[in-house]
Order: structure tokens, then C-alpha cells, then sequence
């Protein structure tokens, strides 16, 4: 009775030590991963890089203006000789040159080029997202298996406790039995070592258990000292189906995604360079003022303003077969993005196939395991019951705990193992949201 009382008392403090803590559930863990973590951080600054690039001014598309000050003077000694043969010497002579105004550069057409880098800055900016998207799918799977394994963690911890009290009941038993002369002091001590084993184990798992704790709170970019709870069970989302889940990766998938997004951009790239074809148009304009002065020559002191307009055009006749070299590689790089194309879709494709048979298969498993934790519930119960008569021995009654042990360690494991391939379906099917 005084042992009953004790445990009772124990596992009341625990639970009101659990109570304390906070629960914290697994949609408010991906919310506070989307909102903290660092690799999804830098993935969006890294969008809004691409986004903040795509410019039609980045593009070339748009004119450039300026304002020049040129201002040049000097102090020199200087002789000069006219036509009829006279000549003037004047030492320290100044000469100052004032030159200011705006000038204005404007290409007004490369061959398309510009156009082409244009639409190559949006398709960065959609490989951006892609990218930013698979980081967050990514982010989200660690988080969620990392959840899961704390909520198996968490079972096996229950399990080990509830072994701990068995092994307990057993040691007191022992020594009840040893007390009255019904049993040796080697049962005593065969049950004090199990009794240790098990807290051995239990010591295992709580240590376990409280690393991934902290790594669970690194993955939330929260303090790792912070303590929580997770929720009891681990629950199965609806049956997932083989061809949805292709239709899904092959609209949604980011990797994929990103690789459709390559090809766009080798397209463009090779626009570009077939753009070097084409002659180069370049308007210009400027409106200068000028003043000089001169303490020697003709003319002293002088000043203009006006407005200067024109054009250049530039058309590259040959350059040593580089513009030919150029479009043959860019259309390689082209073919490439095709062939990835291909090869990530066969990869996806065979990755879902047996990722799914895997699923179908770790279901049964835990189905099994489950009626195997039932049979073993029982088996422990008929054992216990005859161990307290003294009909059965030591050796067997270790058995049947064990085995109970082993399948709620083993259930717990396969209910686990059943979500994982959950999340890595969702995942790859680009699916894996709250």
C-alpha cells in the first residue's frame, strides 16, 4: 500500500509538471518555423534580391542621364610667334575651362535583347519563388518529423514508466516472497537488476528525448531552453492515392518547377545572344554650358551654351567566329535544361512510386503492431496475475514484460514509421501545407 501511494503521488507531481509546460501543438510549430527560421529568412531576402532586379531599368530599357562638370585650368609659361614675326612671352599665364550640363544616353534598340533580358529578370523572379517554396516545404517536412518523433519519443517514455512500476511491484514481490521463506534471495536479486535495467533505459530515453526537444526548438529559431509538451498520439491523415499524388507533383512539385523555370531561362539567354546579330541604335542629347578664359591669345575670354543631339549605330561585321561559338553553346545549355527536365520528372516519378508502396506498406505494419501491442497487453496481464500466486517463474514473467514493452515500443515505431512516408509524399507532391 505504502508503494501504491508513492507512485500515485509521483505520477500526480508529473502530471501537474506536464500541465506547466506548454503544449505546443504542430500547426503552431510550422507557424513559428515560417516565421523564424533562418534558411526561410534568407530565402526570402533572396526573393525580394531577384524581385528588386527585375526592373525594366536593369533590362537596358530605359535612357540614362547625367550631369557633367569638366573644369580643367592651368598656369604655364608661355611664347608665341604670330605670321608677321612678332612675338609674345607671357610667364605664370592662366588658362581656365569651365564645362557643365546634362547629357542623356538612350539605346533604342540591341537586336531585342533587351526584351529578352526583361522577361529572363521575371523568370529569375519566378525561379525566386520556386526556390523559396521548396525551402518552405522542406522546412515544414523537417519540422513535422521532428514533431512526430517527439510524440513517439513521448510514447516510449510512457511505456518505460509504466515498465519502471511493473519492475518496482516485482522487486517487492520478490522480497515479500524471500521474507516469508517462499523465495530465494536470487529471485530478489535477478528482479533488483532487471528493476535497474530498466531505469537505465528510462534514463536513455528521457535523455533522448530532451535533445530533441532542443533540436526541435533550434529548427524554431527559439530559445533551445524552452520547455514544452506535444500532443499524445500520432493521427494518419485520409488514405493518400498513388495517381493524385503524380497529378499533384507534376503541377506543383518545386524542384521540378525549377527546372521548367532553367529552360525558360537558357531560352532567353540564347535570345540574347542571337540579339548580338542585330545593329546597336544609340540616340544621345545634351544641353552644355562653356567658359574659358585665356590671359594669352587672340581670344581672352569666351563662353556658349547649347543643346548637342545625335546618334550612333554599331553593326559587328566579324569577331573571329565568337557570335557563332556563343549561340552554339547557349543552345546546348538550352538542351540541357530539357534533358534535366526529363530526368527530374523519371527521378519524381520513381521516388513517388516506391515512397508510396513503402507507405501502403508501413500501414499494414501498424495495424499489425497495434493488435500485436493488444495480445501482448493480455498475455502480460494472465502473467502478472500468476506471478503473484507463485505459479509461474521468475524467468517467464520477464518474458511477458519485455514483450509488452517491445510492442509499444514497436506499435509506437510503426505508427511513426506510417507518418513519415506521409510527410515525404506530401513533400514530393508539393502538397506538404497548414
Amino acid at each position: 500500500m505504502k508503494l501504491k501511494l508513492v507512485y500515485t503521488v509521483l505520477l500526480l507531481l508529473g502530471f501537474v509538471k506536464i500541465q506547466a509546460q506548454e503544449l505546443l501543438t504542430l500547426e503552431d510549430a510550422v507557424k513559428t518555423a515560417l516565421e523564424n527560421n533562418y534558411e526561410i529568412r534568407i530565402s526570402k531576402n533572396e526573393l525580394n534580391i531577384d524581385k528588386t532586379n527585375s526592373t525594366l531599368g536593369n533590362a537596358g530599357m530605359l535612357p540614362k542621364l547625367a550631369a557633367n562638370v569638366i573644369d580643367n585650368n592651368s598656369i604655364q609659361n608661355t611664347t608665341q610667334t604670330r605670321n608677321d614675326g612678332t612675338t609674345n612671352t607671357l610667364d605664370n599665364a592662366k588658362n581656365n575651362s569651365l564645362t557643365y550640363g546634362v547629357g542623356l544616353d538612350w539605346t533604342v534598340f540591341d537586336g531585342f535583347k533587351m526584351f529578352a533580358k526583361y522577361d529572363q529578370l521575371k523568370a529569375l523572379e519566378k525561379l525566386g519563388e520556386a526556390e523559396l517554396k521548396l525551402t518552405v516545404i522542406t522546412k515544414i517536412s523537417d519540422v513535422t518529423s521532428t514533431y512526430y518523433d517527439l510524440v513517439q519519443q513521448q510514447q516510449q517514455l510512457a511505456a518505460l514508466d509504466s515498465t519502471l512500476v511493473i519492475s518496482n511491484q516485482r522487486v517487492t514481490l520478490a522480497q515479500n516472497r524471500y521474507t516469508i521463506g517462499k523465495a530465494s534471495k536470487l529471485e530478489v536479486l535477478n528482479a533488483q537488476v532487471d528493476l535497474n535495467t530498466d531505469t537505465t533505459t528510462l534514463l536513455r530515453q528521457r535523455e533522448l528525448y530532451a535533445n530533441t526537444k532542443t533540436l526541435l526548438n533550434q529548427m524554431l529559431a527559439r530559445d533551445v531552453k524552452t520547455d514544452f509538451t506535444v500532443v499524445r498520439a500520432i493521427t494518419m491523415d485520409n488514405p493518400l492515392l498513388l495517381p493524385e499524388l503524380i497529378s499533384l507533383a507534376e503541377k506543383q512539385n518545386p524542384q521540378l518547377e525549377a527546372q521548367v523555370l532553367n529552360k525558360r531561362i537558357a531560352e532567353l539567354q540564347l535570345k540574347q545572344v542571337k540579339g548580338d546579330r542585330y545593329p546597336v541604335i544609340r540616340v544621345n542629347s545634351a544641353y552644355n554650358f562653356n567658359e574659358s578664359e585665356s590671359s594669352l591669345g587672340f581670344v581672352t575670354q569666351s563662353s556658349g551654351k547649347g543643346l548637342n543631339y545625335g546618334f550612333t549605330a554599331t553593326l559587328n561585321l566579324f569577331d573571329g567566329f565568337n557570335q557563332r561559338r556563343n549561340e552554339k553553346v547557349a543552345k546546348l545549355q538550352v538542351e540541357n535544361a530539357t534533358i534535366a527536365i526529363a530526368q527530374q520528372n523519371q527521378l519524381l516519378q520513381t521516388t513517388l512510386t516506391t515512397s508510396y508502396q513503402t507507405y501502403l506498406t508501413n500501414l499494414e505494419l501498424m495495424q499489425l503492431e497495434q493488435k500485436n501491442e493488444t495480445i501482448a497487453k493480455q498475455n502480460l496481464d494472465i502473467t502478472l496475475e500468476k506471478y503473484r500466486i507463485g505459479t509461474i517463474p521468475t524467468i517467464e514473467f520477464r518474458t511477458a514484460q519485455l514483450n509488452y514493452l517491445n510492442a509499444k515500443v514497436r506499435n509506437s515505431n510503426a505508427q511513426f514509421q506510417a507518418k513519415l512516408s506521409e510527410i515525404a509524399l506530401k513533400e514530393l507532391a508539393g502538397n506538404l501545407t497548414f
